[in-house]
């Protein structure tokens, strides 16, 4: 199987709220791929963020492909809102329903690339069966919740067992939590293609600022 180009997701997570439309300008400007929205429940985590309201205020500001996480439980009820509102990927998590194979199954049915999200101490072994309904795979890192925390590193074994896993499907493999340019070049190096960065890419003001910040991931993976 070819080698991937590594693709940056900034998480608007880390972003200035106060200026979210700016901020999502400003990072797809500064070299993004993708958009990374976190979407927080203060149920499955301990944290409340935004909903479909606010993802479909921000759409027009981006033609770059919005990456939606719903850390969120149940998540079912709220898919359909979440396609309406502009998403291109929805990632529900394997820990958050009983019927994980129907959502992936909807998510698509709804026009939408389907992603699953296992946190740090689910085992791989929670996706093996749901492998031809996905398109993406976002491995955590950290204990989903909050940003800015310490990226994990006995994850990057589970990392390289799920690129074993999944073979030549045409699968991405997401992976958020505590990426940097420290440790972005042995994430990939075990099989991820797509990072997901908050506070490593949100630091300083602006655009120019961001493309550093991408620039600095970007380089740290290649070769």
């Amino acid at each position: 199987m070819a080698a991937r180009r590594t693709l940056i997701a900034p998480s608007i997570l880390a972003s200035d709220f106060s200026r979210l439309g700016e901020e999502v300008e400003a990072v797809a400007a500064a070299g993004a791929d993708w958009i990374h929205l976190d979407v927080m429940d203060g149920h499955f985590v301990p944290n409340i963020t935004f909903g479909p309201a606010v993802v479909k205020a921000i759409r027009d500001r981006t033609d770059k492909v919005f990456d939606c996480h719903l850390m969120i439980t149940p998540a079912d009820p709220y898919l359909a809102t979440f396609a309406e509102a502009g998403c291109d990927i929805i990632t529900v998590h394997a820990e958050a329903g009983p019927h994980l194979h129907r959502s992936l199954q909807t998510i698509r049915k709804l026009g939408k690339k389907a992603g699953v999200s296992l946190n740090p101490s689910t085992p791989e072994s929670a996706v093996k069966y749901v492998l031809d309904e996905v398109d993406l795979i976002l491995v955590m890192t950290v204990n989903p919740g909050f940003g800015g925390q310490a990226f994990i590193p006995a994850c990057l074994e589970k990392i390289r067992r799920i690129r074993d896993m999944v073979g030549n499907r045409p699968i991405h493999i997401e992976v958020d939590g505590g990426i940097t340019a420290e440790n972005a070049g042995a994430v990939v190096a075990a099989g991820a293609d797509v990072l997901v960065a908050g506070s490593s890419v949100f630091k300083g003001d602006g655009a120019a600022a961001y493309r550093e910040n991408i620039h600095a991931l970007k380089k740290a993976v290649q070769g």
